[in-house]
C-alpha cells in the first residue's frame, strides 16, 4: 500500500498576487502532513496535521487567514471524518479558534455528537483547553480592506461571488500504509456573509467525506452549490460506480455546474492511492505527496513534480 496526501488552498479566480504563496502553502502542508503520515501511519493525524498548516497560513481563507461576516465579525467552519470508523466531527460559527480543525477532532473523539456550533462550541473549546486568540489576530489587512470594500457599494455576496472574487477552503485527504482514509476541511467563509451563515464545509457529505469502502474527498467552491448537491458524496458514489478517481470528479463538477450553476474544486483519494485534484473555477491551489514525489498545480491542465529525496 502506498500512502498519499493531497491539500488544496480552495478553488476560486485566485489573483497573481496570491498565487505563489498559495502554491508554497499547500506544498508546505503536504510535505508536513506526508512526515506526519510516515511517522504515525494515521490518515487522520495527516490531514489535521496538514490543514492546521494551512489554517496558519494567512493568504488562505481558514484560521489565520478568514474573511469578515457583514458585522466585521469572524466565523469559522471545519470538519474531519475517518474512514475507518465514518467517525465525523464538525464545528460551525466558532470564533477566535486559530485551528478549528483541531477543535472538530476533539469533537469526534470527545464527544457522542458528530456538530457543534457557536457558542457551544467555544465552550466545548475552553473545556478542551484549546486556546482562544483575539480576532484581529485572524485577520489580515487584505481580509479587512475586502470587507470595507463590500459594506461600501453594498454588494450582496450572491454578486460577489459570481465574479469568482471570493476566497474560499482549505482541505485534506489521505490513505495511510494500512489502507485507512481520512479527509479534513476547515474555511472562514464568504466575506460579507450574512452572520450565522453555514456553508458546506462542516456538513458531512458535503464539505468532505472518508469511507475506507471507497475512498475520501475534500471540496471547496460555492457552498451552498456544493450543499445542494452532496458534492464529496456525490464524488464518492461516482467511484462506487466504478469510475476512477478523475472521473468521478469530474462527473459531479459538471453536474454540480450544469444543475445549480455552481462552480467548485475537490481532491479525492480512493484507497489504492489513486488520486485527483480537479476545479471547475478558474484556478485552485493544490499539492499531493505520494512516493516520495510531490506534484502541484495551480492552473487548469497544470501538474508539477518534484521529487522529495
Amino acid at each position: 500500500m502506498r500512502a498519499v496526501l493531497l491539500v488544496h488552498g480552495g478553488a476560486w479566480a485566485i489573483p497573481d498576487i496570491l498565487a505563489d504563496g498559495s502554491i508554497d502553502g499547500v506544498k508546505k502542508a503536504a510535505k508536513e502532513g506526508f512526515i506526519k503520515l510516515e511517522k504515525s501511519g494515521s490518515a487522520v493525524d495527516a490531514v489535521e496535521a496538514a490543514v492546521r498548516i494551512l489554517e496558519d497560513i494567512p493568504v488562505f481563507d481558514a484560521g489565520h487567514g478568514a474573511v469578515l461576516n457583514a458585522d466585521g465579525d469572524v466565523e469559522l467552519d471545519a470538519i474531519i471524518m475517518n474512514g475507518k470508523t465514518l467517525a465525523a466531527g464538525a464545528v460551525s460559527c466558532v470564533k477566535n479558534i486559530s485551528n478549528p480543525v483541531t477543535l472538530a477532532r476533539s469533537v469526534m473523539e470527545k464527544t457522542d455528537h458528530v456538530m457543534l456550533t457557536g457558542t457551544g462550541a467555544n465552550k466545548f473549546a475552553e473545556k478542551q483547553g484549546i486556546p482562544q486568540v483575539p480576532t484581529e489576530e485572524l485577520v489580515t489587512q487584505h481580509a479587512r480592506a475586502e470587507w470595507k470594500m463590500y459594506q461600501k457599494y453594498n454588494e450582496s455576496v450572491t454578486n460577489l461571488f459570481n465574479t469568482q472574487m471570493v476566497h474560499d477552503t482549505v482541505g485534506a485527504v489521505a490513505v495511510d500504509y494500512d489502507g485507512n482514509v481520512a479527509c479534513a476541511t476547515s474555511t472562514g467563509g464568504i466575506t460579507n456573509k450574512m452572520v450565522g451563515r453555514v456553508g458546506d464545509t462542516p456538513v458531512i457529505g458535503s464539505g468532505g467525506y472518508a469511507d475506507n469502502n471507497i475512498g475520501a474527498v475534500s471540496a471547496t467552491g460555492h457552498g451552498e452549490s456544493i450543499l445542494k448537491v452532496n458534492l464529496s458524496r456525490l464524488v464518492l458514489f461516482h467511484m462506487e460506480q466504478g469510475k476512477s478517481p478523475l472521473e468521478a470528479a469530474n462527473t459531479a463538477l459538471c453536474y454540480m455546474e450544469d444543475r445549480v450553476t455552481g462552480r467548485g474544486g475537490v481532491i479525492v483519494v480512493n484507497t489504492e492511492g489513486d488520486w485527483a485534484a480537479q476545479f471547475s473555477t478558474n484556478r485552485m491551489a493544490w499539492a499531493c505527496v505520494k512516493s516520495r514525489n510531490l506534484f502541484c498545480g495551480l492552473n487548469p491542465g497544470e501538474c508539477f513534480k518534484e521529487s522529495l529525496i
